[in-house]
Order: structure tokens, then sequence, then C-alpha cells
């Protein structure tokens, strides 16, 4: 369970906008600390579920502790085998989605703290999805994997300038891709069954 949140995914949890956390947490409102070197605020799971119990936020968000995912891909079978994998996991609330546009619309509509995002989509390709989140700033936190089976460094690397993350190629070993999920959430790598 997170124990520590940054403030986009305090704004995420509340439902409002990371400037109003902000302008809470710079108020003395919603109690937290900076990361020392740096002018990162964080704000502690009891902090947290004060500030809302205190301005009647709903605390069910909080108390699944659950991250977001979602999966854009238009292979079902893999879409299949990386829901059931995250789901089983238990750490993680998976929805899934097979086009670009379901993406977008899913993305402002499921709030992920994570997106696992095929380039070649039938619609949209996943550059132009990754310029979309990127253009919103109220959803800066969002992290973004692409996959694809193409790996021109040119093209990965337009990936990177668009906003991605992260790239890896297909095929790629399922664990591989949960470890690198955990890295981007900064949470812990699941063991090895």
């Amino acid at each position: 369970m997170k124990t520590v949140f940054t403030t986009g995914e305090a704004a995420k949890i509340c439902k409002v906008s990371q400037q109003t956390i902000i302008r809470c947490f710079d108020s003395g409102q919603l109690k937290g600390f900076r990361v020392p070197g740096s002018r990162f605020r964080r704000i502690p799971r009891d902090q947290l579920y004060s500030f809302m119990r205190d301005n009647g936020i709903p605390t069910d968000a909080l108390d699944s502790g659950k991250r977001k995912i979602l999966i854009v891909d238009d292979d079902e079978d893999l879409v299949d085998l990386l829901v059931d994998h995250f789901e089983r996991d238990g750490r993680f609330d998976v929805r899934s989605v097979n086009n670009g546009f379901g993406a977008g619309m899913m993305i402002k509509e499921f709030g992920p703290d994570l997106v696992v995002l095929d380039v070649m989509l039938p619609d949209i390709n996943g550059m132009e999805v990754c310029q979309l989140v990127r253009s919103d700033k109220s959803m800066d936190e969002v992290r973004i994997i692409c996959i694809s089976g193409m790996v021109e460094q040119d093209r990965i690397q337009q990936l990177r300038d668009a906003g991605a993350n992260d790239f890896m190629k297909k095929p790629f070993d399922i664990d591989a891709l949960s470890t690198r999920v955990c890295q981007l959430l900064e949470i812990e790598s699941a063991s090895p069954n």
C-alpha cells in the first residue's frame, strides 16, 4: 500500500486540481514535507486521509490503495494476458481499451497512474495518444510505457519526445514489464512466484 503521495497523486485521489493541492500544502491546510534538495512536495497517507476527512472528501479512493493501470492494445490475447497478470498482483485496478480514441476517453475518465500503450493502433497511433496526455497539465503524473514490434531508434526517441516514459519491444517478458511498471510507479516489484 502506498504510504506517501505526490501532489499530482493527491489531486487525483481528491478529484481536485494539482494547483489546489499545492495551495493547501503551501498554506499548511495539508501537512507534508518537501523532498530534501528539491521543490517536490510529498504527503504522507495519514495526513492526506485527515485532510480528506476534514474537508468532506470521500476517502474510498484512498482506502483501496490500488494503483490504476490502463492497457491499450488491439491484440486481445496480449490484453487478456496483461490484465490477468496485473489483477493477480492485487495492487492494481486494471482497465483496457483496444484503440487510440478509446484510450483518450478512458485516460480522462479512469485517471490511470500508468498506461501500457501499443504504438501501432488501428486508428490514432500511440505517439498521438502520448501527445494528447502530455498536452493536459492535469495528467502530468501519468506514466506511459510504449510497446511495439518496431525498434528504429529514431522512432523510439520520437515517442520519448512525445511524452513516453519508457519503451519495450514486442515480444517482451511480462515480468520485465511488471518490473518497469513498478519502477515508474515507485513501488516495490512483486516477488517472483
